[in-house]
């Protein structure tokens, strides 16, 4: 475990800092059933779902794939804000660390304006100096390009400094795609089929207690 405490903690979005996946799951299967496709179960959302509307979309529904994406979105607008829940912990450790002078950024695969309107909602739009959603940047999570976009005002660049908090494979690739730390933090017990990662994240923990307990004892540790 690194004895360096972060200058910056990158934070994934759905089902890291909020519970989404019903909500993910409601439109998906809306948009499933308008174009006749066979319906999923949460858990094959839960599975499948990683990847950008953008990345997803077009091997989903072939040449309707626009057609999909506005569906998803027109149903996922009508209905994400009355169910949003931020996990038990969250709000505690991002005030933390905002506290003890980290730079807190969102990079997340969830459509930008649809990513803003929801951290408004829970009043924690001063809690973090970017949010970049899918379609800020010219490519999404896994590659580079959000997490460069989420510093870049920072002064500080991407690397071991940073840590890049998520829930899935894709998050673990993009935080070792830019250079910085990657942290699985899953709040589900994971399955043996979970994501395949380009490497281990170099911390797995199961909530916001076990990231506080890895991170802020480093923070105490560099004002000494």
């Amino acid at each position: 475990m690194t004895s360096v405490a972060p200058r910056a903690v990158i934070f994934d979005w759905d089902n890291t800092l909020v519970d989404s996946w019903q909500t993910i799951h409601d439109a998906l299967n809306e948009t499933l059933a308008a174009l006749d496709r066979p319906l999923w179960t949460l858990s094959e959302t839960k599975a499948r779902t990683r990847q950008s509307l953008r990345d997803a979309f077009p091997s989903l529904f072939g040449d309707d794939w626009m057609r999909a994406q506005k569906i998803y979105l027109d149903r996922f607008a009508a209905i994400h804000l009355d169910r949003l829940r931020a996990f038990d912990g969250a709000a505690t450790l991002l005030a933390d660390l905002q506290r003890n002078g980290v730079f807190l950024a969102l990079v997340s695969n969830k459509t930008g304006r649809l990513l803003r309107r929801e951290v408004e909602a829970l009043g924690w739009t001063g809690y973090f100096g970017a949010i970049v959603g899918a379609g800020d940047a010219d490519f999404d999570k896994p590659h580079r390009a959000p997490v460069d976009l989420a510093l870049a005002d920072s002064g500080i660049d991407a690397g071991p400094s940073v840590w890049f908090v998520g829930d899935t494979g894709i998050d673990i690739d993009c935080a070792v795609n830019s250079g910085c730390v990657p942290i699985l933090l899953q709040h589900e017990t994971a399955d043996e089929t979970d994501d395949a990662m380009i490497v281990p994240p170099h911390l797995r923990l199961g909530d916001f207690a076990g990231l506080s307990a890895a991170i802020l004892p480093l923070m105490a540790c560099n004002l000494l």
